[in-house]
């Protein structure tokens, strides 16, 4: 199920990104880790409990601005689903 437009994700606890110096940038989750780059790393940078999901989408439209607006949304929603059903974010 696709995440409420008006929640704010943020990563679940026990969940971090490494460190910016290092490289590559890596969601670290209890017993595995995720490697980041591009989009990834664009939307889990703006799961910090401050941004909705609307924002998230909003800015990355922006940012891909070639892309279609649609196609955005709806990798946005389901990357963020995937994530949530990963245990790596939460929605409030």
């Amino acid at each position: 199920m696709p995440p409420d437009l008006t929640s704010f994700p943020r990563l679940a606890p026990g969940c971090r990104l490494n460190d910016k110096s290092q490289q590559p940038r890596t969601l670290l989750m209890p017993e595995r880790a995720l490697r980041l780059n591009g989009p990834s790393l664009e939307i889990v940078e703006r799961c910090d409990g401050k941004h909705t999901v609307q924002q998230i989408i909003t800015d990355l439209q922006k940012i891909y601005s070639k892309a279609v607006p649609q196609k955005v949304e709806s990798d946005i929603l389901g990357y963020l689903a995937l994530l949530h059903e990963q245990r790596a974010l939460d929605f409030t």
